[in-house]
């Protein structure tokens, strides 16, 4: 069995930035331990299968697809990042003629149209509800996403970004600590900064992912689905510029739409073409 294979740096317009997602197009069904095992083969954070939903379907003409993503170690219900990567392949490589592309997922259906210097993802938007603070943390706040299972937790104002870009975090410590299934993601946030000498940014963030083998993640689509809410109450706006600062970093551009929603768009870098034998 051959598969055409890409490899895509999300959240970024030049390569070896951003986030590098995997993407297979699938002509026929896989056995389910295949994704699995694709996945793992391509350790990446995630690896995401487009599939065709009706055997007339082609991936240059039709507009609606299956979307599935899978970690080295788990299916996940929503990927932001190998989302985007996605419609990059069936934008950009395959030509795909539609202006908007429909993604039937775990998450509902996803969309993903095309603009003029990037691509718009339309998401879910998770709200996500305070939380207790046990022991002496220098944090802000911390809240809970029960939809996403992602935890969220907002560095005191007095950080500047070089302090959450240089922060140490032992993913393995977090497997020991929190082992009861209740989290999957932990966010660490940070405000923005006033402009100066750097780009101005809402607000900065890193994303960790132990509990789905995923020990830090460079750039997440799902982790601002959470962040987007939080941060437009905090600071009263709809549109947000953000930046997750981790070594590879990457910038989002986010808009809040009326139907609680949210829109998230980023540039696409593809950096690899090839075939996968199975």
């Amino acid at each position: 069995m051959k598969l055409p294979i890409f490899i895509v740096d999300a959240f970024t317009a030049k390569a070896f930035r951003g986030n590098p997602a995997a993407v297979c197009l699938l002509e026929n069904k896989l056995d389910e331990d295949v994704h699995q095992k694709i996945a793992r083969e391509m350790n990446l954070s995630e690896t995401a299968f487009i599939r065709k939903l009706n055997p007339t379907d082609n991936f240059t003409q039709s507009s609606c697809f299956g979307l599935r993503w899978f970690t080295p170690a788990s299916e996940v219900p929503l990927c932001g990042h190998a989302t985007l990567a996605s419609a990059a392949v069936l934008f950009y490589k395959i030509k795909n003629v539609n202006n908007t592309l429909t993604f039937v997922t775990l998450s509902g259906e996803l969309k993903a149209r095309r603009a003029e210097d990037g691509i718009i993802l339309d998401l879910p938007l998770y709200p996500a509800h305070p939380q207790t603070a046990i022991g002496d943390t220098l944090v802000q706040d911390i809240r809970y996403s029960p939809d996403t299972r992602k935890l969220l937790v907002r560095l005191s104002d007095t950080y500047k970004r070089s302090f959450l870009e240089n922060l140490k975090v032992n993913t393995q410590d977090l497997l020991q600590v929190e082992n009861t299934g209740k989290v999957k993601g932990l966010i660490l946030t940070l405000k923005g900064e006033p402009g100066g000498q750097t780009q101005t940014f809402d607000f900065y963030s890193r994303y960790f992912a132990p509990w789905v083998g995923v020990a830090e993640d460079p750039v997440t689509g799902s982790a601002h689905a959470v962040l987007s809410s939080y941060w437009s109450q905090q600071l009263g706006k709809k549109d947000m510029h953000a930046f997750q600062c981790s070594r590879r970093g990457g910038e989002l551009e986010i808009s809040l739409c009326p139907d609680g929603r949210v829109d998230i768009k980023g540039g696409t870098a593809i950096v690899l073409e090839g075939t996968l034998t199975a």
